[in-house]
């Protein structure tokens, strides 16, 4: 009997202690939701694929756990196609009741679930689409990157293209926030520094018909031309300037998603193209060297910038949580704890802006075999300008 009553109070006790806890002392013992809204097919399926990898990677390497309390995932296709951005951010936010959004790839979509985000509250971290406007005009304490804005590596290049003595260019891209960002920011830094954008071609997004405009830079006689592209497009791009016969005749710049993640599919016909970005491979510190041991070891291939931007996005998280020992409900010391985090990236440490943007250096890589090879740091710790942020 002794035994039976004993067993009776413990359940008891249990049950009072359940009901008796407080809804903060519940939150930090249960799971935390993160919603994955990124790509899982089209063009950037790829790119989601590395973000999703690197996040999860960081995660178990931590046990499953972020300040001790474990993750759980939601997962979304976003499809990279802006009119169906709005519905399935608010599906994670209202249906799911995810605790922290992490997305997306395509600058378009990711307008979308800053808005939502903003609208609604939620912790949105934002590990790759660049769109200078999130961070701009529509910045919020609550939306962070851990990647880049649009117009850091674009910028960047634009100088490295004027210091190499370029005169002219020409630019192309897709006509969508990204390329458009992309162009503008490249000829911001192209004429401060000396050259002059003499045209800009443009297509629509996802289209990868080429020729016209491959005829037109080569009827134009540009000193260089800058393009951004990412993903198949930027397969397709490369593989159709070099055969049209311009690789020889006039060199191609672009942002390091030219050519991250595409090499094995472009060859030949990528060696020696200059990039720019805020990651290059043999930068060989013990940082960089240890995560890319561990993150083969997962997933048998080598990471690029996209897998580094994910694992990035749950250092950030990581970081804010153990700041609050896991309690999300405290919001406001959440998102002081990660805007003032100093991040040790795979890529080199780097620290927020006022606008929750990296702070990084940016790269200037060329392609060498299968790699995009660090050549040297084409600008130290540059921050984006933020226009338009209130916060």
């Amino acid at each position: 009997m002794t035994t039976k009553r004993k067993f009776i109070a413990t359940i008891v006790a249990a049950g009072l202690a359940s009901a008796f806890a407080t809804p903060a002392a519940l939150a930090q013992s249960g799971k935390i939701k993160v919603g994955l809204m990124i790509p899982a097919t089209g063009t950037f399926a790829a790119l989601g694929t590395a973000i999703e990898n690197g996040f999860k990677l960081h995660v178990a390497e931590q046990g499953g756990r972020l300040a001790g309390r474990e993750i759980e995932y939601v997962k979304v296709d976003d499809e990279s196609d802006p009119s169906k951005a709005t519905d399935n951010v608010n599906k994670l936010i209202k249906r799911d009741n995810v605790d922290v959004i992490v997305g997306t790839v395509h600058s378009g979509v990711a307008m979308a679930m800053a808005k939502a985000a903003k609208d609604s509250g939620t912790l949105l971290i934002i590990p790759n689409a660049g769109a200078d406007t999130i961070t701009g005009p529509m910045c919020a304490p609550n939306i962070f990157r851990s990647s880049f804005s649009n117009w850091q590596s674009a910028y960047a290049m634009g100088e490295v293209v004027a210091k190499q003595g370029k005169k002219t260019a020409v630019t192309i891209t897709w006509k969508y926030a990204a390329g458009d960002e992309m162009v503008a920011a490249f000829k911001e830094g192209f004429e401060k520094t000396g050259g002059k954008v003499v045209k800009t071609l443009s297509l629509p997004f996802p289209n990868v018909e080429f020729q016209a405009l491959l005829t037109e830079i080569a009827s134009t006689k540009p000193d260089a031309v800058f393009t951004f592209f990412a993903g198949a497009g930027a397969v397709k791009f490369v593989n159709d300037y070099a055969g049209a016969g311009l690789k020889k005749a006039i060199p191609l710049y672009g942002p390091g998603f030219l050519t991250d993640g595409t090499l094995e599919a472009q060859g030949e016909n990528a060696q020696g193209l200059l990039t720019t970005l805020h990651y290059a491979d043999g930068l060989n510190t013990p940082r960089d060297n240890a995560f890319r041991a561990a993150y083969n070891k997962a997933y048998k291939i080598q990471p690029d910038v996209y897998a580094v931007q994910g694992y990035d996005a749950a250092q950030l998280l990581g970081i804010g949580l153990k700041a609050v020992n896991g309690d999300m409900s405290k919001k406001d010391a959440l998102y002081a704890a990660m805007k003032a985090a100093r991040i040790d990236s795979p890529r080199g440490a780097f620290t927020l802006s006022r606008a929750n943007n990296p702070v990084q250096d940016i790269y200037l890589r060329q392609v060498v075999g299968k790699e995009n090879k660090v050549q040297n740091v084409a600008v130290k710790a540059l921050a984006d300008p933020a226009r338009g942020c209130k916060m």
